[in-house]
């Protein structure tokens, strides 16, 4: 027989039982729609992640005091460890070459007051060298000064969404905010960046000197330190560079973590792997179910069709025409349903970027016809066993088969 003989009549078996053949399929569409679908989410994630990361600045390392082995993405706490302070800051400068800036960080959350309107945000003290590690800048005004440290001026910055929430379509220029009760000159606008991991506002805070917000805070001790690396082929040479200093001025001891974009990204991109990995396999059982399905239903299609099998033997059909002729068809079977669950899941790319324009999902070609392959390799490894029990038929038993 000819192939194009045997996709007619898997064809007009399908269609002369379309509701079976629609329940067979749907295992199948269910299963390759949801793979697809899910990672492709996963990688829509990945991609955001690394947009965010490269968002706050490229090539930064992050300090923390206190030591921990993990790769997590949280920080240490200040308990039982030496302090990290702006002396620290100060020696990263002058002997670490491979860093292009460094910047000390501390913070807590106070409440903002303008006239009668207040906010609880985020307070970050920060010195004049934030905006060549982190990739922020100022929309209008100024930033700080090594002066405005230096003198503990108190003068700040604030980011967008306090604009709005204090002054309204004013001009904040120049006017005196109340900052934990004490009164701080705005001196300039950040640029809008929105939000990181889609959580946290980065333009619902206020930035004020490094040395204002410890006197704010009361206290003489560090959040951290950021810095940047001169180039990314330098990220290891000034992480080496970073250790030897902090650790000369700390008696000889580690009790700092230093992280890198690198380190975090590649965790990161682990647990998204192994979150994949196992919602993928979650999806994979309704191809099992799919393929089991197949092969119930081409049993009983070999059972209603016994007595064709036999008729067509009789006139000199071979036991590889059947064979291939039921191979054929369960391959159709999973095939079409493959197609349709492709077809579901580009609906479902598509609704959710819509809902979800932040992260929208990423849907590559090589899904599509990794998808298409298995599906057809499900068809196949499920039709063998019912093709070969059509093939083995005797046509003399299968003639007086009723």
């Amino acid at each position: 027989m000819k192939p194009v003989e045997f996709l007619r009549i898997a064809f007009a078996s399908i269609l002369e039982n379309r509701l079976r053949s629609f329940l067979t399929m749907l295992g199948i569409m269910i299963g390759v729609g949801s793979v697809i679908l899910l990672i492709s989410m996963t990688a829509g994630f990945r991609g955001y992640l690394v947009k965010q990361f490269m968002g706050i600045g490229t090539n930064l390392i992050i300090i923390s005091p206190g030591k921990t082995e993990t790769k997590g993405i949280g920080h240490p706490g200040f308990e039982g460890v030496q302090k990290m302070t702006t002396g620290d800051t100060l020696a990263l400068r002058r002997h670490a070459t491979a860093l292009d800036g460094v910047s000390s960080i501390t913070l807590g959350t106070v409440d903002v007051r303008y006239i009668e309107r207040e906010r609880d945000v985020m307070v970050v003290g920060i010195d004049e060298e934030f905006t060549r590690v982190i990739n922020i800048g100022v929309d209008s005004g100024r930033f700080f000064t090594s002066d405005d440290v230096d003198a503990s001026r108190r003068v700040c910055t604030i980011g967008y969404t306090v604009k709005k929430e204090l002054f309204g379509s004013k001009n904040p220029l120049g006017e005196i905010v109340k900052i934990g009760g004490s009164g701080f000159r705005v001196i300039g606008i950040m640029e809008k960046k929105g939000t990181f991991m889609g959580t946290d506002d980065i333009d619902d805070t206020v930035y004020i000197p490094v040395s204002a917000a410890q006197r704010l805070f009361n206290t003489d001790k560090l959040f951290g330190i950021r810095a940047k690396a001169r180039s990314a082929a330098m990220v290891d040479e000034a992480t080496g560079q970073i250790r030897v200093i902090l650790k000369k001025r700390h008696n000889n001891k580690e009790d700092f973590t230093i992280l890198t974009q690198g380190a975090l990204l590649t965790s990161l991109n682990s647990i998204l792997d192994t979150l994949s990995t196992v919602l993928a396999g979650i999806a994979a059982i309704s191809l099992l179910v799919g393929g089991i399905g197949i092969m119930n239903i081409m049993l009983v299609s070999v059972r209603e069709r016994t007595r064709e099998i036999g008729i067509r033997k009789a006139v000199g059909a071979t036991r590889r025409d059947i064979l291939v002729q039921f191979l054929v068809e369960s391959t159709m079977l999973s095939l079409i349903g493959g197609v349709i669950g492709i077809l579901t899941a580009f609906i479902g790319v598509v609704v959710i970027s819509w809902f979800i324009p932040q992260i929208p999902p990423v849907m590559k070609l090589w899904f599509i016809a990794l998808a298409t392959l298995f599906s057809a390799a499900v068809g196949i490894f499920f039709g063998v066993y019912p093709a070969f029990r059509a093939a083995r038929q005797d046509p003399i038993e299968a003639l007086r088969y009723e």
